[in-house]
C-alpha cells in the first residue's frame, strides 16, 4: 500500500498532540479551542444542514420513496 509521507507527518502530530493530553478527548479539544481563540482569525460556523434539505447537486431525487413499515 501507498504511504503518503504528508498523512504520516500529520498522524505523528496528531498522535504527539494526543499524547501530550493523555488521549482525552475533551482536553484535546478544550486546547484546540484555545489555540482558536487565540489565533487572531476569523473562523466562521455554518448551521448544519440535513440530509434531506436538498438533493445533492447531480442527484436526482427519487419520485416514490420507499415506504417504511
Amino acid at each position: 500500500m501507498f504511504e503518503d509521507p504528508i498523512v504520516e507527518e500529520v498522524r505523528r502530530i496528531r498522535h504527539a498532540h494526543a499524547a501530550m493530553f493523555n488521549n482525552d478527548l475533551d482536553a484535546i479539544v478544550d486546547d484546540l479551542m484555545r489555540s482558536q481563540r487565540e489565533s487572531g482569525r476569523t473562523y466562521v460556523n455554518f448551521p448544519p444542514r440535513l440530509l434531506g434539505d436538498q438533493p445533492r447537486e447531480g442527484q436526482p431525487q427519487p419520485s416514490n420513496p420507499p415506504q417504511v413499515p
